[in-house]
């Protein structure tokens, strides 16, 4: 037998269930009003970098002053990858959007990737240093040039890996004095942290260093060694003002991302500026990016480290030459880019 209920029965179970539809809708809508939409994947920017050396610095402030999202820019994580050649693999693959590095990486990808493309300009000084021990027997440091690079054949001089702009300094200078750093020195690949390259020298398990800031102002406020080769300092004149840190891509990459790379280049630009103009800001914020630094180290990049950063994001031709030049001559690379075909223009 089949029952049939009343009309007011079913009015009553409608109105009800209706009721707790609206119920679940409104909650459920409560629920997505109080969790923040997250970016999707493709309005995201990933830029991987080296290390975290005084190039990048700007990259830091722009997010700690929020420049990145004034211009509404979303980064993804930000990888440190130890060397140039690693940023360029994380490039290929497509983990990343933007890589952070030195121009003598953006050169190697050049030479195998023909769409790879400088994007912005961070550092226009070449920011890495020869480091010697105290036990350091060779030239003093007021000797020439030249002489300096003689105390360093047949020693062992620790760089941050092979392709680097670190051992990029060292095949410059040993050609300058008609020499192959790869047969006349011992290269010893030591990545890019700062603990393992000071720990090496101190240990004498190299005779010097060729890396990066601030690894020679750590060096010598903890009484282990000194800055012997400075191109920052002026000792190679061929270097001043060269192009040095740099972020690049492939053109097929950017142009995926070209919104935001405006909003990215705007920000870097906003960084820039913070970094000339407000030296209490950048000292305080130098300390954070640099931790467990210690007080002598950072108050003797204060007083080089607005003088090293670009002008603005946008690539200086000059700055380009100079960069292009030095990689020429130490046989880095056999012909250099063309300036205009090598600038992102997206």
């Amino acid at each position: 037998m089949t029952s049939t209920a009343s009309p007011r029965l079913l009015n009553r179970r409608t109105f009800f269930a209706a009721t707790g539809a609206l119920s679940a809708l409104g909650a459920l809508s409560a629920c997505n009003a109080a969790v923040p939409e997250k970016a999707s994947a493709s309005a995201v920017l990933n830029v991987g970098q080296i290390s975290d050396s005084v190039a990048f610095f700007p990259l830091y402030v722009a997010e700690q002053k929020g420049f990145f999202t004034a211009e509404k820019v979303t980064l993804g994580e930000r990888p440190r990858l130890g060397t140039g050649a690693k940023v360029a693999a994380a490039l290929k693959s497509g983990s990343i959007d933007l890589g952070a590095g030195v121009i003598t990486d953006a050169f190697n990808l050049k030479s195998v990737q023909k769409d790879a493309v400088l994007v912005s300009s961070l550092v226009t000084e070449y920011y890495v240093d020869i480091v010697v021990g105290k036990t350091f027997n060779g030239a003093p440091a007021g000797a020439s040039l030249d002489a300096k690079i003689n105390a360093l054949l047949g020693k062992k001089i620790g760089i941050t890996g092979p392709g680097s702009g670190t051992e990029a300094l060292l095949t410059f200078l040993f050609k300058k004095v008609g020499k192959d750093v790869q047969k006349d020195a011992t290269l010893v690949n030591l990545g890019a942290a700062a603990s393992a390259a000071v720990g090496a020298l101190k240990a004498g398990r190299v005779d010097a260093l060729s890396f990066f800031q601030p690894i020679g102002q750590m060096v010598e406020s903890a009484g282990a060694g000194s800055i012997y080769i400075s191109p920052q300092r002026g000792d190679i004149p061929a270097l001043n003002g060269a192009l040095h840190g740099v972020v690049f891509s492939y053109t097929a990459l950017a142009n995926k991302k070209a919104e935001q790379i405006k909003g990215f280049n705007r920000a870097i630009d906003k960084a820039l500026t913070f970094i000339r103009e407000d030296k209490d800001g950048t000292g305080a914020l130098l300390q954070t990016y640099l931790k467990q630094t210690d007080a002598a180290t950072l108050a003797a990049l204060m007083g080089i480290l607005p003088g090293e950063m670009a002008a603005s994001h946008a690539i200086d031709e000059k700055a380009y030459d100079t960069g292009a030049q030095f990689h020429l001559e130490s046989g880095l690379i056999k012909t250099a880019p063309d300036f205009a075909g090598f600038v992102y223009k997206g």
